[in-house]
């Protein structure tokens, strides 16, 4: 049913500069993204305009000029690095004779090839369900074909309504599939927040280096590459902060400009964990020229997903490929960190990034040491399981003596076992506080 191409198949690029910023794209973004597709690159044909052609998109001319090339050079497929409308396609198609795609089919071909986990699968299904549903009438010959038969004469369905109707019933039962993952995502959500264990979710530009600094932050091993859209499948990994305790770190899509409004609705339950998280780490390219387009292409997407209102750390990653750069952290007028410089592949300035994360999540702090007797072997096997022993030893009398640091609150949860809580056993010391 889709329209999808195989890997490894040759093409044309066509890349139009407009004169109007808004309309513009990045001709070297077109070219990583046919290559993330496995696509081979013959020729690339450019020109400027201060608006689409109604036809063709890039004018008669120009239009006779990528056929020639085509023919020329036996392309099997256009690639435009912008949206065309399903009539412009059909023109198009009909004068090059061979497939015309645009950079949403592209980029929606490209998350078909990454998705592993049954959720991304579904959710790039109804993206291209969604986009195909504009263009069915494409390739059709048999647009009057009717159903016969004794009891069915008559006017019909026609084959176009028939495949209306089946891309409806599939994108429905797809949806109803995606909502059934959504209430699983929420559930663990509310259970984090009963907990009340941070999120923190990793956000940027594509080929930005998330799922690198994501693999040096937890051990992980995520897929990782130079390319576009290397991540699709959100993955979720615990890490422990100093003076906050675990928290939840979230590795998500990618982000581009103009990300077609398909994907944005069919990734929401993903997408949702963003909007949900403390706090959001918005890596960003420093080595790249177009960073400062990438930042607003980002803050954009945030804003549509309605994930702006979150607080948001800055990471400036590929600090390496940067002359005369430090690893550092930019602090506010307030004194909190707003940017961190680091190098996730050389793993340099990782060590500030958790000083960082651990000023801005921190909770309040209790430090203090327990006598615990023997009989307490249960809560002693708690506060190791929660990584808050900091030190232990033996008094004369058996007993053991435990220097606990762990945040406040679960200090507070195990006060609430009763008679038998941690308060009972404390040693009265000036030292011990609670920190704020």
């Amino acid at each position: 049913m889709f329209d999808r191409y195989e890997a490894g198949e040759q093409a044309v690029l066509v890349h139009v500069d407009f004169t109007a910023e808004s309309d513009r794209e990045d001709l070297d973004e077109l070219k990583m993204l046919a290559d993330s597709a496995g696509v081979t690159t013959l020729a690339v044909v450019t020109t400027r305009r201060a608006a689409p052609h109604p036809k063709y998109y890039i004018g008669t001319g120009k239009a006779e000029e990528v056929a020639e090339a085509v023919r020329a050079l036996g392309a099997e497929v256009v690639i435009f690095n912008h949206a065309l409308s399903p009539a412009q396609e059909r023109n198009l198609e009909r004068l090059f004779e061979c497939r015309v795609l645009d950079r949403t089919t592209l980029i929606l071909d490209i998350f078909a090839q990454r998705a592993r986990t049954h959720e991304g699968k579904l959710q790039v299904e109804l993206a291209q369900l969604k986009h195909l549903s504009t263009r069915l009438v494409r390739g059709w010959t048999h647009l009057e074909r009717q159903k016969g038969g004794i009891g069915l004469r008559g006017p019909g369905e026609t084959q176009l309504e028939t495949d209306r109707r089946l891309l409806r019933d599939r994108i429905d039962h797809i949806q109803k599939r995606l909502e059934k993952v959504e209430k699983q995502r929420g559930q663990g959500r509310r259970a984090r927040s009963r907990r009340e264990v941070p999120t923190l979710s990793l956000v940027g530009y594509t080929n930005a280096g998330k799922s690198t600094l994501f693999n040096a932050l937890t051990s992980a091993e995520v897929y990782a590459a130079d390319q576009l859209f290397a991540t699709l499948d959100p993955t979720l990994r615990r890490v422990q902060l100093a003076d906050v305790g675990p928290v939840v770190l979230a590795d998500t899509v990618g982000f581009i400009r103009h990300l077609p409004h398909d994907l944005v609705a069919s990734f929401k339950a993903t997408l949702e964990e963003t909007r949900e998280a403390s706090l959001l780490l918005h890596v960003v390219d420093a080595a790249d020229e177009r960073s400062a387009d990438n930042i607003r292409s980002v803050n954009s997407v945030l804003k549509e997903i309605e994930a702006d209102e979150v607080p948001v750390l800055m990471v400036y990653n590929k600090l390496d490929k940067l002359d005369d750069v430090a690893p550092r952290i930019d602090r506010g007028d307030d004194g909190k960190p707003v940017a961190v410089w680091l190098s996730a592949q050389k793993r340099q300035g990782l060590e500030l990034l958790h000083q960082a994360l651990s000023e801005l999540v921190a909770q309040d702090i209790f430090a203090g040491t327990l006598q615990l007797p023997p009989t307490q072997g249960k809560l002693r096997a708690d506060l190791f399981a929660l990584q808050a022993v900091t030190a232990e030893s033996i008094d004369e009398e058996g007993n053991w003596l435990v220097s606990v640091r762990m945040p406040d609150i679960d200090w507070q949860r195990l006060n609430k076992q009763g008679m038998d809580g941690p308060r009972r056993f404390i040693v009265p010391d000036p030292a011990d506080k609670v920190i704020h």
